[in-house]
């Protein structure tokens, strides 16, 4: 038996950490580190930071707080955010950071997946896809905090970043982000079958059964913001992770 990763996603905007809704309206929710601290104390698999301020800015990664990030995080890390050219992904590998993933700088430059991936494995690689639906149901791929539209479609670009390179892809659902009321499963249902590397879903998770849901669509494993920062119908800022009795549950399998 074996139980799907489990991710918490952290947003940090100018050196905090927000949460959002469809990628608009954040808000500030805490410290950063203190939250990598208590994910410590939970034992979560994997942690995913995205620096959403860092490439609307048209800036380079925080290496000092990356540094931070490094230093206290007892799981792998993944760190995006920024990263356009190979020396960035350079520089933060050499922090500690254990994984890449690269969202507008894969679309500005997809010879970046291939030099990441050549370099520093595939298992390191990872490209975020960020897509919402437009007004008359075209779903498309995004980047730049969801402000750009590539006019590409999810599948065609999961396809190419996968032929790049990349070991893995994070399927973002910008329509879901924050929303927990679960993910886009049509579309986990057709990128995890139009590939062969893994994907990891995005955007919508509220609960466990969320998770379980995705998985069964092919999501080889999860990742959530909103449902580990916030608790209770008046989501009071809180950062929480399931037990893993609680996942065992639901997440295990053969």
């Amino acid at each position: 038996m074996r139980r799907i990763r489990v991710i918490p996603a952290l947003l940090i905007k100018d050196g905090g950490l927000y949460k959002g809704q469809r990628f608009k309206d954040f808000k500030y929710v805490g410290d950063p580190i203190n939250a990598i601290k208590i994910f410590n104390d939970k034992e979560v698999d994997e942690l995913c930071v995205f620096d959403i301020s860092a490439t609307t800015a048209n800036k380079a990664p925080d290496y000092k707080l990356i540094q931070e990030f490094a230093g206290e995080c007892f799981m792998p890390c993944c760190y995006g955010g920024g990263i356009n050219k190979l020396e960035h992904a350079q520089r933060i590998f050499e922090l500690g950071i254990e994984k890449v993933s690269i969202s507008s700088g894969a679309f500005s430059n997809p010879q970046l997946i291939g030099q990441i991936a050549n370099q520093y494995g595939a298992s390191s690689t990872v490209v975020t896809i960020d897509y919402k639906k437009k007004i008359f149901g075209k779903t498309t791929v995004y980047t730049h905090q969801g402000s750009y539209n590539t006019k590409l479609t999810v599948l065609e670009w999961a396809k190419t970043v996968e032929n790049a390179g990349a070991g893995e892809i994070i399927l973002n659902s910008i329509d879901k982000d924050g929303l927990m009321t679960g993910y886009d499963l049509d579309m986990i249902h057709a990128v995890s079958n139009s590939v062969t590397i893994p994907v990891i879903a995005l955007g919508g998770c509220g609960t466990i059964s969320d998770m379980a849901k995705a998985v069964e669509q092919g999501a080889s494993a999860v990742a959530a913001g909103s449902t580990f920062v916030f608790h209770g119908k008046l989501k009071g800022v809180l950062i929480n992770f399931p037990t893993q009795d609680e996942l065992k549950k639901e997440l295990y399998i053969p």
